[in-house]
């Protein structure tokens, strides 16, 4: 039987074997300092394994910090110099060997930035005279929360100086072995809080104005992809409104989803190949009335109005689900996340329920 979820999708000249990718999710698990802080460990190299192993077809490794500051935790990913390529080598190898696509989710934090790990105080701010703390750097001086440390505001230089590092984090994720790259434009960090309007109040060629606010996302988009093959994709996250505007509880200004859509239709001119789309985390408050498949409109409205292929986030759980969000043309692709922590062998348990096939280690033939 022939499905949609089970169908390869081809981006550029790269083919992923089937619509099933897994979302890039932290882990906050690297040496924070030292000559291998930053460097994917045994934990990441199971973490993904696993899911390679389960039949996913794509798999975008978390967000991976291009310089030190551009880390959420000092435990985060980077891939800011060649220890991190070499030791990202690993997992690229094996998960190309399983019939899966590597990609890697390239990533500054911004004002999010200097805070422990989820689980250890809810993620306290580190205050940048503490062990392995540093001070934030964002488009305005508005710290995250209250109890974050307020930002630097970003200098034109320095704005500058950030694009070259998303170009260079590029090009060693190349060499890594990464088949796609992924913009990290959501959830709060350094380029969402560019283009919204709530944590961008600069008022130079950087802010004011949609288009001064989306520019720094447009040179990143240019130097990653000067710095890309062209055979091969560039993807960006979103996130499609900030749920300040379109919710009638709140009334702050915010990103919107018809901003977004306006967005696609620029990065798409921009040599963008897909939009992944999710939503929320400019604010630690902003409320989301979040049930199965609550950010599907979102990335259908991308697809629809700006012609930008998209996969779509946000509760899918279930395979037929999926399937028919893929067969009713509301997305491309599906990227899961929590699912796939409960269930690393969704893919394959969703093959079988659909009467599809998905890769097989030779190991396993016999199972």
């Amino acid at each position: 039987m022939s499905t949609t979820l089970f169908t390869p999708y081809t981006l550029r000249t790269l083919t992923v074997p089937n619509r099933v990718w897994m979302a890039a999710m932290c882990q906050y698990s690297a040496a924070p300092d030292g000559d291998a802080a930053g460097a994917p460990t045994d934990w990441h190299f199971a973490h993904v394994a696993a899911r390679a192993t389960g039949g996913t077809g794509m798999i975008i490794m978390e967000a991976t910090a291009v310089s030190p500051e551009g880390r959420i935790t000092p435990y985060d990913l980077g891939i800011w110099n060649d220890t991190q390529v070499a030791a990202f080598r690993r997992i690229t190898s094996f998960l190309t060997a399983q019939d899966t696509v590597p990609a890697l989710q390239l990533a500054h934090a911004g004002r999010k930035a200097s805070t422990e790990r989820t689980w250890i105080d809810r993620g306290r701010a580190l205050a940048p005279d503490e062990a392995h703390g540093w001070t934030p750097l964002a488009p305005s001086a508005l710290p995250f929360a209250p109890t974050r440390t307020r930002p630097d505001e970003l200098t034109e230089e320095q704005i500058r100086g950030i694009v070259r590092q998303f170009a260079d984090a590029a090009r060693r994720a190349l060499d890594a072995g990464f088949r796609a790259v992924e913009i990290h434009g959501a959830h709060g960090y350094l380029i969402h809080q560019f283009l919204s309007p709530h944590s961008n109040h600069r008022t130079d060629a950087y802010g004011g104005s949609f288009e001064g606010r989306i520019r720094f996302a447009l040179e990143v988009v240019d130097a990653v992809r000067s710095a890309w093959p062209e055979d091969l994709p560039v993807l960006f996250r979103v996130s499609a409104t900030d749920w300040l505007t379109e919710n009638p509880q709140d009334g702050r200004t915010g990103w919107t989803s018809q901003d977004t859509v306006r967005l696609a239709k620029e990065l798409l001119a921009h040599g963008v190949d897909l939009m992944d789309v999710s939503t929320g985390g400019l604010v630690p408050d902003a409320t989301i009335d979040a049930g199965p498949g609550y950010q599907v409109p979102f990335a259908e409205a991308v697809r629809s109005g700006a012609g930008m292929p998209v996969a779509a986030v946000g509760l899918i759980t279930d395979p037929v689900q999926a399937q028919d969000i893929l067969a009713a043309g509301r997305a491309d692709a599906v990227l899961l996340g929590r699912e796939l922590l409960r269930d690393p062998y969704w893919a394959r348990r969703a093959a079988a329920e659909l009467g599809a096939r998905v890769s097989t280690p030779v190991q396993y033939h016999l199972a």
